[in-house]
């Protein structure tokens, strides 16, 4: 028995060699309500232990052999294989096949592997081209987890959801985990889940050990601030936040050019460069990781000591998500927002919430840096080295008329990164889903 919950044997010794010292909030409250066959409701935060919370009971009702069981919905591909990575551990020492199944990868391998799977951990676009092609079983499934579903229908898969759900059995168990409960999560709550229990823990962050600050700077110096900031607080590891893909390509670039070594992780990457970002920002190959929106939610991402907002969120509940990285476990961390003319409006809104309290601090003096407006790339770069091609150099910092309109739609995180083009289109027409 551990914190007075019972877990098989095998898993139990999982959990102990894993050196799980407690169970937390979301999963003494998740553990025996899963157990019991309950529908759940989880609402917690980033970081809570919800995969553990879903993942042992939902393993104790696996069997090996018998087609896929369990299906976990994910929003990205990050996620996707964190959540595989951490199932197969808690396995170590119960038989079950755990595969990811994501766009942005050969689909031969994973038709291959769903053949065996017991468990498939997916995105909901790569999904549903296995339902599409006939890849994929999901007639055996008897427990449906949606993990992270406030940020997976904040991409655009609601409607990919709701597919997906028509071809899993109508007898099932269903465990929905979030961070918020927004309208959409509302929806499927009332139409797929079964008198489902709610489960709502506090925030894994520690408010007080967290210090939140930000800099009225002009755009022409915003760059300039950022070198100046990383090259005096000397950060343990930290995540430079911005707004698009573009300003993370350039953000990075220019940051290596001025000797901070960096890794970039956005939505228009290769899969095997994202996937290489965070082996090595895990293994502090790179203190620094330069990254869009992606990476604020759903990824365990332990010991960052700086959180640095280069643009400002838009929403409260986006600069909550994004900070959510930092000030955990009983470590200190610190905020630090860039806030220049075309941010005023959106950091108006974040600090709309009340609950969120940010010190104004007097911009320092720094050593104004170059700057490279524009990068194109014509092939991937190796890490390291960036190989790029550079346009004017100058110290201002209007990135293609980019600081006016700095959330043009094309430079968006895209909403439906892993989808392949090929279930696009010619969905209704399949005979299996008319």
């Amino acid at each position: 028995m551990i914190s007075g919950i019972h877990l098989q044997p095998e898993l139990k010794k999982a959990f102990l060699e894993l050196g799980f010292e407690e169970m937390t909030d979301i999963q003494k409250k998740s553990i025996p309500l899963i157990q019991e066959g309950r529908d759940v409701i989880g609402q917690s935060q980033t970081g809570s232990g919800k995969t553990a919370a879903f993942g042992f009971p939902m393993l104790e009702k696996v069997s090996h052999n018998h087609g896929i069981q369990s299906l976990v919905l994910v929003p990205t591909r990050e996620l996707c294989e964190q959540v595989t990575s951490e199932l197969r551990k808690f396995a170590k020492y119960k038989k079950a096949n755990i595969n990811s199944v994501y766009g942005g990868v050969s689909i031969n391998p994973q038709i291959e592997h769903l053949k065996y799977a017991d468990i498939a951990v997916g995105t909901p676009g790569r999904i549903l081209d296995h339902l599409q092609r006939g890849t994929i079983d999901l007639r055996r499934v008897k427990i449906l987890v949606l993990d992270e579903a406030d940020k997976m229908f904040e991409m655009g898969f609601i409607d990919d959801v709701k597919k997906i759900i028509s071809q899993v059995p109508k007898e099932r168990q269903t465990l929905l985990f979030s961070a918020t409960i927004s309208h959409q999560v509302h929806d499927i709550v009332q139409n797929y889940m079964k008198n489902p229990a709610r489960i709502k823990v506090q925030s894994y962050v520690e408010q007080e050990k967290m210090s939140q600050y930000f800099y009225n700077v002009n755009s022409r110096d915003k760059f300039s601030l950022l070198v100046h900031i990383l090259k005096h607080e000397a950060p343990r590891l930290a995540i430079i936040f911005c707004a698009t893909r573009k300003r993370v390509d350039v953000v990075e670039t220019n940051l290596s050019r001025n000797g901070v070594r960096c890794i970039s992780l956005h939505g228009g990457l290769s899969q095997n460069r994202r996937k290489k970002s965070m082996e090595m920002f895990h293994k502090n190959e790179a203190k620094i990781l330069v990254a869009s929106d992606v990476a604020a939610r759903g990824l365990d991402i332990k010991n960052v000591s700086h959180i640095i907002n280069y643009d400002s969120p838009k929403t409260s509940k986006e600069y909550i998500h994004r900070i959510g990285r930092t000030a955990r476990a009983g470590k200190e961390g610190k905020v630090i927002s860039l806030i220049s003319e075309p941010d005023h409006d959106n950091f108006r809104n974040v600090l709309g919430d009340r609950s969120i309290v940010v010190q104004q601090l007097q911009s320092p003096e720094f050593q104004r840096v170059p700057f490279a407006a524009s990068v194109r790339e014509h092939r991937p770069r190796q890490y390291g080295r960036p190989r790029a091609h550079y346009g004017q150099r100058s110290y201002g910092h209007r990135e293609s008329g980019q600081e006016r309109r700095p959330y043009h739609p094309k430079d968006r995180e895209s909403h439906s990164e892993d989808r392949s083009r090929s279930h696009r289109g010619h969905f209704r027409s399949h005979r299996r889903f008319r």
